[in-house]
């Protein structure tokens, strides 16, 4: 492919499609690597600026693992790091890496926060707003 791509000189275009994150589009909820690759690209974050916005409590080379996957359960103290960096709700990314249960209300249904208060939304509504909360609140800082 990146021969193609060379002969055609696309190859800002294959290495474009290569670092963005994917979306599983047949699993209704994203996972964790997939959120947090979408949260930082929100924000307009490389790695190397997460690293360090975190005080060097998570590495590049370690956010990229957890971002491609490799990583699949992060200890708490990189999840709280990063949800302060990403100004997500740190339980929502507790509850992506397996630490705690989804919430639930007395009708079954999942709990959500209190700005998504609309009572029919899909998990991958939900995932979808947290993505635009991160990028307005980061439009709005800059």
């Amino acid at each position: 492919m990146l021969d193609k791509a060379r002969s055609r000189g696309n190859i800002g275009a294959v290495a474009e499609r290569k670092s963005r994150p994917r979306i599983d589009r047949e699993h209704s909820q994203v996972d964790l690597g997939e959120l947090l690759a979408h949260l930082r690209v929100a924000k307009r974050l490389s790695l190397r600026q997460v690293e360090e916005s975190t005080d060097r409590a998570v590495s590049n080379a370690y956010l990229s693992a957890l971002e491609k996957g490799r990583i699949q359960k992060p200890s708490p103290h990189v999840l709280h790091s990063l949800a302060a960096v990403y100004a997500v709700p740190y339980e929502t990314l507790m509850e992506k890496a397996g630490y705690l249960l989804p919430s639930e209300d007395k009708g079954g249904r999942r709990r959500r926060l209190a700005a998504f208060a609309i009572d029919d939304l899909t998990a991958e509504e939900e995932e979808e707003l947290l993505k635009y909360l991160a990028f307005l609140r980061f439009r709005d800082s800059s």
